[in-house]
């Protein structure tokens, strides 16, 4: 049985004048099967490559925040004892940061782990 879920990309911008990004994660949330889950890969070289000074320790700790959001980890503050939809659109919702996230994105699955693997491998490890 397939069932809608939602994915947005995660973003690094270096430097928001210039229009850049990269991929470095999903979302992926599937509302009828309570599930909410962020997969993460920070290429610190190719980010460096865009902006020699970004600090890419830092995009990889607010990366590790958001995935505990995601799991629902005390953690992650008081988001975490909000609901997975709450959580999926206060993480989707647009900012002004070093981390951006893309428009959401709809299909059907029968598996959002599988999903979740596909969308990581496929946009963000870049493997094809």
């Amino acid at each position: 049985m397939s069932h809608v879920f939602e994915y947005a990309l995660l973003r690094a911008v270096p430097r928001q004048e210039r229009g850049e990004f990269m991929n470095v994660g999903v979302i992926v949330y599937c509302p009828s099967l309570d599930y909410l889950c962020a997969r993460t890969h920070v290429d610190g070289d190719r980010l460096l490559a865009l902006d020699p000074a970004f600090d890419v320790e830092l995009l990889e700790s607010s990366l590790s925040q958001l995935t505990f959001a995601c799991a629902g980890s005390t953690e992650a503050g008081p988001v975490s004892k909000t609901t997975l939809g709450q959580r999926f659109r206060w993480l989707t919702a647009p900012r002004s940061t070093t981390i951006q996230t893309s428009p959401t994105h709809t299909g059907l699955t029968d598996d959002p782990e599988r999903e979740l693997n596909r969308l990581h491998r496929t946009l963000v490890l870049l493997d094809r």
